[in-house]
């Protein structure tokens, strides 16, 4: 009797009390995820987390948290949170079973031209293609976050909107993350030499804000009361898109009146892939994340990654050679999808086959013998993401963007509100590459009123039919691999979510010709990369990747450590 004791003892001790499939605490791991069983919301800015957490406390859904969490993020993350940039949303709505696209990236303005970038000689002007008003898009923001909440929310506009004027009228306790990027000398220089951002950034005569004091952005929370007030209307046909426009045409931008009140938010089909019995969905053109992601997943598909390892030389040739070719695709097939139409077939696990055939397992294919495959016979830096679920089993998963870090670096004087310049990531020049070394076709000519093509990857894998990861990341040009490799470490490595966003990255873009990686992967590794015939490159930090698991009744957060003062919130 004794022994049986002992051993139901023994049982208690060594196993959880719950029957998810995942323990609650995994004492074998040094990398440990948020865990609540009320709903979370992971941002790059805890503060922003929070206000999303505050509003499911409330009875808020996930996109009603979602859109305070964006709001929010647009005064404390200034560098990505936005007003006047854009960015896509996929949503997961239980009670309809259904998924959601929304697509509010921005528009070029109908002015805009496909030479527009060019000098006189043919060649493409930098300057102002990235730090002119030129650069700016018609912003999306407002208008992809009253869309998403009207149609799906529950709350109303101005109470999302309470939190974010709050912040801005009130003051935040500026983080050391903040105060050093403004302290820098590529953004100091660049945000000081625009009279409205330096009054807003900086202390007179220029002087820097230190970590932990308040940053109070008074024009920004006028901006948020207006669109409290009056809506989106006050953006796009009001009081703040007078002032847009009379920047615009003091500065030579293109951005008109009936630019803003011709916007529109586009409602999408989400994508939909497979991955070894999950399901993957995510953003369809205008951004290419989508595309590519499924299309990588269904080419890996083929390998044993699970025995190559995670971090072997094995597989990150395999991942790199695979990269190369939806890349070279990337480069060749993909833009607006209301202005060009992007071959369905990219997602085809008959083309991935194909394109398989082309891979040596042991030597490195030149960039230089990769070039866009043919997918027709087969038709059948700074951004910010943020993921929410709620108790009641939605989903948001969230990526939006001012291109550069603090966009153009212009801001519209009275509303506190940075333009983006993702008019750079249109393909100004055939063969040149944009300010990520991406390089376009005619998919992603400059054209009026065209949404120039991203690398935002908002995604949400289901397992058993139900939404089991909300995830996404900033990066430019290294999102779609960034998010490529979160997602395999979960579904082929089995790593909790903490390990999978802490562990190191690679990245291969077809073009420039190098393997970038991350610190950690080890010299022995990168040795055998280089016997095989890759040029390596020590990279930064790679990505910021926002994630949830849904297991059982428990929610896993993992706010990724690679950019300070991101966080995990619940109710």
């Amino acid at each position: 009797m004794k022994k049986v004791v002992s051993l139901v003892i023994f049982t208690i001790l060594s196993f959880p009390f719950f029957s998810n499939d995942l323990p609650i605490v995994e004492y074998g791991s040094i990398n440990h995820p948020v865990i609540d069983d009320e709903g979370m919301v992971v941002s790059q800015r805890m503060i922003a987390s929070e206000v999303g957490a505050q509003i499911l406390a409330q009875g808020g859904n996930a996109v009603d948290a979602a859109v305070a969490t964006g709001l929010a993020l647009a005064v404390v993350l200034p560098r990505a949170g936005n007003l006047g940039g854009g960015g896509f949303m996929v949503i997961y709505l239980k009670e309809e079973d259904k998924t959601i696209a929304i697509d509010y990236r921005e528009k070029a303005p109908s002015a805009a031209t496909r030479d527009l970038f060019l000098d006189e000689n043919g060649d493409y002007d930098r300057k102002k293609a990235q730090f002119s008003l030129l650069s700016a898009g018609v912003p999306g923001s407002v208008a992809g976050f009253h869309h998403a909440l009207t149609r799906y929310g529950t709350l109303t506009w101005e109470e999302v909107l309470q939190p974010a004027i709050k912040l801005a009228e009130d003051g935040f306790v500026i983080p050391h993350d903040l105060a050093n990027t403004l302290a820098s000398k590529r953004y100091r220089e660049r945000l000081s030499a625009d009279p409205a951002a330096a009054k807003v950034f900086f202390k007179k005569n220029k002087e820097i804000y230190s970590a932990g004091e308040i940053l109070v952005q008074k024009d920004l929370a006028w901006t948020l009361k207006q669109l409290s007030q009056n809506g989106p209307e006050a953006f796009y046909s009001g009081d703040i898109a007078k002032l847009i426009v009379k920047e615009m045409e003091r500065n030579g931008g293109l951005i008109t009146l009936q630019d803003l009140k011709n916007y529109n938010v586009a409602e999408r089909q989400p994508l939909e892939g497979s991955y070894k019995g999950y399901k993957v969905v995510s953003m369809p053109p205008s951004s290419s994340g989508g595309t590519h992601l499924i299309q990588m997943l269904n080419m890996l598909e083929d390998f044993p990654i699970k025995e190559m390892g995670f971090g072997s030389a094995d597989t990150i040739h395999i991942l790199a050679e695979v990269m190369k070719r939806a890349y070279a695709d990337r480069s060749k097939y993909l833009g607006d999808s209301d202005f060009y139409k992007v071959p369905s077939s990219l997602i085809s696990k008959k083309y991935a086959k194909a394109l398989n055939k082309e891979i040596s397992l042991d030597q490195v294919t030149p960039s230089n013998e990769v070039s866009p495959g043919n997918p027709y016979p087969y038709e059948s830096p700074d951004t910010t993401h943020f993921s929410v679920m709620d108790s009641y089993g939605n989903a948001v998963s969230n990526t939006y963007t001012l291109n550069f870090s603090y966009g153009s670096g212009k801001m519209i004087p009275g509303t506190g509100m940075l333009i983006n310049n993702e008019m750079d990531d249109f393909s100004s020049k055939p063969g040149t590459p944009n300010g990520y070394g991406l390089l376009g076709s005619e998919a992603n000519a400059i054209e009026g009123n065209k949404r120039p093509l991203s690398s935002m990857t908002p995604t949400i894998i289901f397992k058993d039919q139900k939404p089991y990861m909300v995830f996404g990341s900033p990066g430019g040009s290294r999102i779609i691999t960034t998010v490529l490799q979160v997602a395999l470490n979960v579904m082929e490595h089995e790593m909790n979510i903490a390990q999978a966003v802490h562990s190191p990255r690679m990245h291969h873009q077809w073009l420039p010709e190098v393997l970038m990686l991350e610190k950690g992967f080890g010299s022995d590794t990168e040795k055998l990369l280089e016997s095989k015939g890759y040029k390596l490159y020590q990279s930064s930090t790679m990505g910021s990747v926002q994630a949830i698991v849904k297991e059982g009744n428990y929610f896993y957060g993992s706010a990724d450590p690679r950019r300070p003062s991101a966080g995990v919130a619940t109710p």
